[in-house]
């Protein structure tokens, strides 16, 4: 049978798994906000639609005709997941879909003060973004509770890889080394989360959700001075965080309210996923 995947936000980490299924002739389409980014993908032999409050009406069939996996990675917004509120009737009156996956963030888990969290610990967000994932993640189970459609959540933490990592952003002279005590926050590698959606997919289990975290959280200021290291310059100056969080934006704020391990234990027992790369160490050296 002929696999294709739609993807809701063809953007960074959906773009990476598509690059990785076409190289086993699945068939690509999704959407995106970007002219310019269409186009690119549309040289690829990728159907790419633009999105503003929902699929243009008389795209939408012959977009998802013929999906079998469908991937959304659009953030949710004042008003809810855009994607739900547009298709979510469309989406649960799909015949042949095999596997549907949304991407969440670690966030829904809020502040935890350096303790660990799984799969099964309470949901008790600590920002706005983090309580609208988890209106998002239910809205999205609801499909699946509801109208038997396979979703799957995937809770990622601080994602890095090729062109968005710590080296380049000490190469563009934009690193700060901020210090908060206690402090830990996870990441998780480009590759590792496409490996991980991909495991997904040839063992799907509808309902379940997913932590993607590397094998280590650690203190943000650690790893800039790692990646420093690696580029042989010297670290920028280690600043407290009550010295200068007046100064930060609220995207950082809300960064730096939170402190948790995240275990990624269920993705290696139930996927079998053994990550590439387990550390930040290795991610770094690896893209170096």
């Amino acid at each position: 049978m002929e696999n294709k995947l739609f993807c809701f936000g063809l953007g960074y980490t959906a773009q990476a798994l598509a690059r990785r299924l076409t190289s086993f002739e699945w068939r690509i389409a999704g959407t995106s906000r970007d002219a310019d980014a269409r186009q690119a993908m549309a040289g690829l032999g990728w159907d790419v639609s633009p999105f503003d409050e929902g699929l243009p009406l008389e795209n939408f069939a012959r977009a998802l005709a013929g999906t079998t996996h469908l991937l959304s990675s659009v953030p949710p917004g004042e008003n809810g997941d855009p994607v739900i509120a547009a298709h979510g009737a469309d989406i649960a009156a799909m015949d042949g879909l095999r596997w549907v996956g949304y991407l969440s963030t670690t966030g829904v888990y809020g502040d935890r003060q350096g303790g660990e969290v799984d799969e099964d610990s309470d949901r008790i967000p600590a920002s706005e973004r983090g309580r609208r994932r988890v209106l998002a993640e239910d809205a999205w189970l609801d499909l699946w509770k509801v109208h038997d459609i396979p979703v799957h959540l995937f809770r990622l933490a601080g994602i890095y890889g090729p062109d968005r990592n710590a080296l380049e952003t000490v190469r563009q002279g934009q690193a700060r080394r901020i210090h908060r005590p206690g402090q830990v926050f996870g990441r998780i590698h480009l590759d590792d989360i496409v490996q991980t959606l991909q495991a997904s997919m040839e063992h799907p289990n509808p309902g379940a959700a997913y932590n993607l975290a590397d094998d280590e959280s650690a203190p943000p200021d650690e790893v800039v001075a790692y990646a420093c290291e690696l580029l042989g310059v010297d670290p920028p100056p280690l600043l407290e965080f009550d010295a200068v969080k007046d100064s930060l934006s609220p995207m950082a704020l809300s960064f730096y309210g939170e402190s948790k391990r995240v275990s990624n234990r269920r993705i290696k027992e139930e996927l079998g996923v053994r990550l590439k790369w387990p550390t930040y160490r290795e991610g770094l050296k690896g893209l170096l």
